[in-house]
């Protein structure tokens, strides 16, 4: 057998599931397979060992995350506002322009007709 045949096996080494007999062998006599099997279980104890430990949280901890929620939330409410804001006095504008564009047509248009007759 090769290395990469056996790779993808050596995790279940560590958890002594059961393996083929041909791949134990290999990784008997191959140093690369055994330091990789090395490294799974070392993976294994480390976390093993976060799984046990317990962080206490510092005490403001919970007044400082809701703080930054609410502030983060009051400026997306105060970016909304602008933003409406923004859009309502330049829909004002364009209707504006809009309409001065078409009482413009229409005098033009009326001047020309009393122009002609």
């Amino acid at each position: 057998m090769r290395c990469d045949e056996v790779a993808a096996v050596l995790p279940g080494l560590v958890d002594d599931d059961a393996t083929d007999l041909e791949v134990r062998r290999h990784v008997e006599q191959c140093l690369r397979c055994q330091a990789e099997v090395a490294r799974y279980r070392k993976l294994v104890r480390t976390l093993e060992l976060l799984r046990a430990r317990y962080v206490e949280p510092t005490p403001g901890l919970l007044g400082e995350t809701l703080a930054a929620i609410t502030e983060a939330a009051e400026r997306g409410a105060l970016r909304t506002y602008v933003t409406t804001r923004r859009l309502a006095y330049g829909g004002a504008a364009v209707g504006t322009a809009l309409a001065a564009g078409a009482a413009a047509a229409l005098i033009i248009a009326r001047s020309r007709r009393r122009a002609v007759a």
